[in-house]
């Protein structure tokens, strides 16, 4: 019949497809968040590059933090470069790239901040360097942002992104940890405040050190916050682990954490965190 023979709907043309139209479609327009897995538009990150369906914050770099962090910056220690104590096959090269693509001399910015008026100490782990990697300049510099803090009486605040201690420094960046837990110590018998803010991914030697010293320990929505991995978890203990093991939210569950605070919402909870800090030291004089 001739109802059947010549079916017009759509389903039934014969479409022609167009191979190239992928290549006329500019890479990064769509994203996939890694927690949710949902894709969308990249300009729905906003500002604050996070997951519009998950809130998960996606990894920035330190100075993009800055931007809608504080009032005023003011960098310190932004010449100190590490002298290669192991002389590890191409690590120059490795910092030499990390350099140019972050602008930092090493894996933290560090700083005197003014965050809605409220001064601090501040420090912010950059994961594009070397995966936040904690090395001889990062303990340094984080050792002197605490006694200057110290010497000036100021609180520090602390954002942490790293993969734990920097290989290519074998010893010489585990001692890290000693060196500023040393410090921390210091600047808190000066009875100052330090607060930290874990964002994704905070692990290895900088968890197991100053990251978890704060008298105040904020994190990000979704980040994963662990000392070992969960691969290396099952090996040594020879037990399967629940996926969302070091997911932020469970480890607020068993109380590591004191709040998750959408980064939206960050500035505005530093600042009401410090300036009750400093009403307190001036109401006990």
């Amino acid at each position: 019949m001739q109802l059947f023979d010549e079916l017009k709907t759509l389903g039934h043309k014969h479409i022609k497809a167009d191979k190239k139209a992928g290549e006329r479609v500019p890479s990064g327009m769509w994203i996939a968040c890694p927690k949710c897995h949902q894709s969308f538009y990249h300009k729905d990150l906003g500002v604050y590059q996070v997951c519009p369906n998950c809130g998960y914050g996606f990894r920035i770099t330190a100075r993009e933090r800055l931007k809608w962090l504080v009032d005023s910056f003011s960098e310190i220690d932004d010449s100190l470069e590490t002298s290669d104590p192991l002389h590890f096959p191409n690590y120059q090269k490795k910092l030499a790239k990390a350099r140019v693509q972050t602008g930092l001399n090493d894996s933290v910015l560090t700083g005197i901040a003014k965050i809605n008026g409220q001064s601090a100490a501040l420090g912010i782990m950059d994961p594009d360097f070397i995966m936040g990697s904690m090395g001889t300049i990062t303990g340094e510099k984080i050792t002197r942002l605490f006694e200057r803090a110290t010497r000036q009486s100021l609180p520090v605040v602390l954002f942490t992104a790293s993969g734990g201690a920097r290989m290519q420094e074998g010893i010489f960046s585990l001692m890290q940890m000693a060196k500023i837990s040393q410090a921390v110590k210091r600047h808190a018998d000066a009875g100052l405040l330090y607060i930290t803010v874990l964002t994704d991914p905070t692990t290895g030697g900088v968890t197991a050190s100053f990251a978890m010293q704060g008298d105040i320990i904020l994190a990000e929505p979704r980040a994963l916050v662990g000392f070992a991995g969960k691969r290396v978890i099952e090996q040594t203990t020879h037990q399967k682990v629940p996926n969302d093991l070091q997911d932020v939210e469970r480890v607020l569950e068993h109380g590591f954490i004191d709040a998750i605070v959408a980064r939206k919402d960050m500035k505005e909870k530093l600042a009401w965190l410090l300036e009750l800090h400093s009403k307190g030291r001036g109401a006990n004089g």
